[in-house]
């Protein structure tokens, strides 16, 4: 597009309306307006953005020497009398039945070197082009070459498609010429229905006040005011109001002089197209607001989310069942020896869960697990037996998802809080699996064997050793006893036996050892379980993150795209 522009530069210093570089720039913003809201908000209110792209690639593409004229009038206000008395030939039929014009014709000054494929991008039929070129007019008619004169169907038409036709070509052409007639001039569906709706387009468009002629002289400059004052109440102060008639050529000298300026500067395709922006600016403007969107939320909201979705995903259950696994473990370890038998007939408590990550051998975030996963370096983590969510759970997580999304889009408007409502909610069926690999993976921090098990553990040893060497010396001097044999002296310590007091101080520093230990083990079970659950939240936060925040960002980050380029759309005023 920029090469297209370039061909539309001159050595003149173009105002802010027509300059070319700056039309690109505006463009471009609104294309990048479009491409940030893609998804986010209806196509139905894109239609006018998406339209102006397409026409204003397609009209700057085309010949940027010829100027696109076109009158449109009702019937009975002598528009085709006056595209002949322009051209000064015959072309447009001229006659008193309703409607009197049901096609468009076109008139070119000129050469119809690039006016052909504007034409043909116009839908002007072959058959109805004329050019205006004579050996005889000499350099009469050379102020108007390139201009593409059209004499549309009338407005007011009761064939509703010559309207549906005038409202298509009305959206194409650089410049408008409004023809009205002194009994028709305050027609309502002239203003409300058309006038009113170029405000945007006042710097092209032209108003002739066609047959003049039937006015009284003294008349003309009454009538031509009403219609300024007409026209200040449509919005478009300025705007020329020409008198005209088509029966002498000093009746369209005012008109034509109007055409033959506007040709000359050549700025009147691009004066349209920034009128085209504005009004597709102004329709936009509804959809943002005038507050930027804050990606950050507060600390309550993001603790609520993840407290909802932790208690949905089992958190409390799994922290409950870890610190039951770490005293059944630890139990196991540090008990006395000869019960240990009876505990390990015990199922785990995470076993039962089918929790894959309480010994630290496993990736603790869902993302690094699926990573591995897909390149074939760890399988999937299985589905965990955590009870399923209660109701009331899983209404505490939409609570807490249409919390998120209320605060994201409080500043934002309708559409746009919208938008936000539907990505926090987008990913709310892969939630439940998400939560469960999410806890699943995570490294519940159980060692495998502390060292201060180890030690228990050889004491208990120890000592049981110890009871079992006192049973089996006392054993011993029984049998030699039985055996008729002189009896064994045991060593006495005061007045007991060696054997006896290592017998029943094995067994009782056995017992005591297990009771000892039993409120450390309850301790480091609690802290098993704080540090599990902190793990879990972490993983969920992380869940909640990937399947809720990030959603709600990228429509909040495609908000502050929309608002910085329909600001650069916008333009100075």
């Amino acid at each position: 597009m920029t090469d297209i522009l370039g061909r539309v530069r001159d050595t003149r210093r173009p105002d802010q309306r027509s300059d070319p570089d700056r039309l690109f720039e505006r463009l471009d913003a609104v294309h990048r307006f479009v491409r940030a809201v893609d998804g986010h908000l209806p196509d139905d209110r894109l239609v006018a953005a998406h339209t102006l792209i397409e026409r204003a690639g397609a009209r700057l593409a085309l010949s940027p020497n010829h100027t696109v004229v076109a009158l449109a009038g009702t019937t009975g206000s002598g528009k085709s009398s006056l595209f002949n008395s322009l051209a000064r030939f015959e072309m447009s039929p001229v006659g008193v039945r309703r409607p009197t014009t049901g096609v468009t014709h076109a008139c070119v000054w000129g050469p119809l070197e690039g006016a052909t494929q504007l034409l043909d991008w116009v839908g002007v039929l072959p058959r109805h082009r004329f050019v205006r070129e004579s050996a005889l007019d000499g350099a009469d008619e050379a102020a108007l070459h390139g201009l593409i004169l059209l004499d549309l169907p009338d407005f007011d038409s009761v064939d509703h498609t010559h309207r549906a036709e005038v409202d298509r070509l009305l959206g194409l052409v650089d410049l408008v010429v409004w023809v009205v007639d002194p009994q028709k001039y305050a027609d309502r569906v002239l203003h409300r229905g058309y006038l009113r709706e170029f405000r945007r387009h006042r710097d092209v468009t032209v108003v002739a006040l066609n047959q003049a002629d039937r006015l009284p002289p003294a008349e003309v400059p009454r009538v031509v005011a009403d219609l300024h004052r007409l026209l200040d109440a449509d919005d478009l102060a300025g705007v020329p109001v020409l008198a005209t008639s088509a029966l002498t050529d000093a009746g369209t000298a005012p008109l034509r002089g109007a055409l033959e300026q506007t040709v000359a500067e050549r700025r009147a395709a691009l004066r349209r197209l920034s009128g085209d922006v504005d009004a597709v600016v102004e329709g936009l403007g509804e959809l943002v607001g005038t507050a930027p969107a804050e990606e950050d939320l507060d600390r309550p909201t993001m603790r609520r989310l993840i407290d909802a979705l932790a208690g949905a995903a089992g958190v409390p259950a799994v922290a409950e069942a870890t610190e039951q696994a770490y005293r059944h473990r630890a139990v196991a370890a540090t008990g006395w020896p000869l019960a240990r038998g009876w505990r390990r007939l015990r199922p785990d408590p995470l076993r039962r869960l089918h929790l894959a990550g309480a010994a630290g051998d496993t990736p603790s975030s869902d993302g690094e697990r699926d990573s591995l996963a897909s390149n074939g370096i760890l399988p999937p983590v299985p589905a965990t037996s955590v009870p399923e969510p209660t109701a009331a759970q899983l209404a505490a997580v939409g609570l807490a998802v249409r919390a998120v999304a209320e605060r994201a889009g409080a500043a934002l408007p309708t559409p746009w809080s919208t938008a936000v409502t539907a990505a926090a909610r987008s990913r709310l069926t892969d939630l439940p699996d998400a939560l469960d690999r999410a806890v699943a993976g995570t490294d519940l921090g159980l060692p495998r064997t502390p060292a201060w098990w180890r030690a228990v553990n050889g004491l208990q040893w120890l000592v049981t050793v110890t009871a079992a060497v006192g049973l089996g010396w006392l054993l011993l001097g029984y049998a030699v006893r039985a055996l008729g044999f002189p009896p064994l002296e045991y060593p006495m310590v005061g007045v007991a036996p060696l054997p006896s007091l290592l017998l029943l101080g094995g067994l009782l520093s056995g017992v005591a050892l297990a009771l000892l230990t039993r409120p450390v083990i309850r301790w480091a079970a609690r802290r098993a379980r704080w540090r599990a659950e902190g793990r879990m939240h972490d993983a969920v936060a992380e869940t909640a993150q990937r399947y809720v925040i990030v959603p709600v960002r990228v429509v909040l980050r495609a908000y502050a795209e929309a608002r910085a380029t329909l600001a650069v759309a916008a333009g100075p005023r």
